[in-house]
């Protein structure tokens, strides 16, 4: 199976997820990845919850502070979907693709699933 990660444009400390609430609060910065996977909601969203237990994937979700540097190169603009190929890491979701499923968890996951399938072929 292939080793699919999100990347989260935030980063996993205490300090850093208070940063993020603050920046998104007053509108400086956000995280596409983190508004389809948690919303508000520090525990995660519903939705995604139950989208993720209908599906088959196997992914990591990480923060850009706990990220590889190769896993960085890779993911290029984050929040990203990145996921190791034969010639190593590559960026599979984009930023913009990611807010195209804001509100569809499901079809995000169904998405992911549909470009990580070539690399396992």
């Amino acid at each position: 199976m292939t080793q699919v990660v999100g990347i989260y444009n935030a980063d996993g400390s205490v300090t850093g997820e208070l940063a993020y609430v603050v920046s998104k609060l007053t509108g400086r910065g956000s995280c596409g990845l983190c508004d389809v996977t948690h919303g508000w909601n520090p525990f995660g969203r519903r939705e995604w919850k139950t989208a993720m237990q209908q599906s088959g994937l196997d992914i990591t979700f990480i923060h850009r502070d706990e990220a590889l540097p190769e896993q960085l190169a890779a993911a290029g603009q984050l929040p990203s979907i990145i996921a190791l190929g034969d010639d190593g890491w590559e960026n599979i979701m984009t930023p913009s693709d990611l807010a195209a499923f804001k509100a569809d968890p499901g079809e995000l996951i169904a998405e992911v699933e549909r470009r990580v399938a070539p690399l396992t072929s």
